[in-house]
């Protein structure tokens, strides 16, 4: 199958007769040329900046994708195939999918953050106070939380923070860890229960809890 981008169907600036064309890049990236690589990106970053603007809404995480696919491509540059497509449109369609990846797994982030937000404070009543009294309490509350989370055993910190902090699903943590399936769903199930007891038993959290094992 082709790649998805060909040249031909992207705006991008004119390689000069005398540069290396995109597809001997590629070779001499095969051949761990670092220079090659460098090449490749400032000769297409525009473009591929625009591509992934039009996905991921923040500069900093567009950067980040960018950044990322060239350490993909340093690392698995052998997987291009010139007789299934041109090297720009390899590139492309790299990019898109990674920016795609980085939409979804913000999502699944900001998703955990509410609902582990959801199961710690969830059964601890349901009084609100207002003003800066209560924005002081959720800050309070979320350093707490951020102790509690440190003081987990290692196997399950290291769940729970994948989760909530970097947005993986249960799978892409296995995939990630090398750690069964069945392990991270146990782990993740334990840690936020210790969390979840922990808030509720200690009300405002104004010291440091140490869950058990």
């Amino acid at each position: 199958m082709l790649y998805s981008f060909e040249t031909t169907h992207l705006e991008d600036r004119t390689v000069c007769a005398s540069e290396p064309s995109n597809e001997q890049l590629m070779e001499q990236i095969k051949q761990r040329d670092e220079l090659a690589l460098k090449e490749l990106f400032a000769r297409h970053r525009a473009l591929l900046r625009t591509i992934v603007g039009r996905i991921v809404p923040s500069d900093v995480d567009g950067d980040d994708v960018i950044q990322d696919c060239m350490l993909e491509i340093w690392k698995h540059a052998e997987s291009y195939d010139s007789a299934k497509g041109q090297a720009l449109g390899w590139l492309v369609t790299l990019v898109r999918r990674r920016g795609i990846d980085r939409v979804r797994r913000n999502g699944a982030y900001y998703r955990a953050q509410e609902r582990l937000r959801m199961e710690s404070e969830g059964d601890a009543g349901n009084a609100t106070q207002c003003g800066a009294d209560e924005e002081a309490s959720q800050g309070e509350r979320a350093s707490a939380v951020a102790r509690l989370i440190t003081n987990l055993p290692p196997a399950q910190q290291e769940v729970v923070h994948l989760t909530y902090f970097r947005g993986l699903s249960q799978r892409e943590i296995a995939k990630q860890t090398g750690i069964p399936l069945g392990t991270v769903k146990t782990r993740l199930e334990l840690g936020v229960r210790k969390l979840r007891s922990a808030v509720l038993a200690f009300g405002e959290l104004h010291e440091p809890v140490h869950a058990t094992t």
